[in-house]
């Protein structure tokens, strides 16, 4: 069997389920450090979910808002907090459109997961404030050993 690449596709990289949890626990233990209660998402790049937890008396609707956040930083690459900023290089057609889709999340607490160079996925934490689901999302990225990009 030919092990070489084909011209015709390319490599993935993709977190792995070690990983995703360790990330969520991370990201659970400095939620409880701030005294809020979170779910927290973490998905591949293709934006499946790889790992999730949910505290006890997160709000219920948090729970696919953590899961979207985490879709939309790995789908893009871009914190979910620079969206606001970013959306004023766009034309008025792309600024309302862009937060109608399904899934996209334009406030913090997303944010990618980026391992040398290569975007492995995303992680997103709802249930806090903005600043505070960020924060316990760049804990879980700490954990890893990687930074906000």
């Amino acid at each position: 069997m030919d092990q070489t690449r084909s011209p015709h596709s390319v490599e993935a990289r993709l977190i792995d389920w070690p990983a995703a949890n360790k990330a969520v626990e991370a990201a659970a233990k400095d939620a409880q450090g701030l005294g809020v209660r979170v779910n927290i998402a973490v998905v591949d790049a293709a934006g499946n979910l790889a790992a999730f937890l949910r505290m006890p008396g997160a709000p219920l609707h948090s729970i696919d808002i953590a899961i979207d956040k985490a879709y939309t930083a790995a789908s893009f690459g871009l914190p979910t907090s620079r969206w606001s900023e970013a959306l004023l290089s766009h034309s008025e057609a792309v600024r309302q459109g862009m937060v109608l889709r399904p899934r996209f999340i334009a406030f913090g607490g997303g944010l990618p997961i980026v391992e040398a160079g290569h975007s492995i996925g995303g992680i997103g934490v709802s249930g806090g404030s903005e600043e505070q689901d960020e924060q316990c999302a760049q804990a879980g990225l700490q954990a890893l050993g990687l930074k906000r990009t």
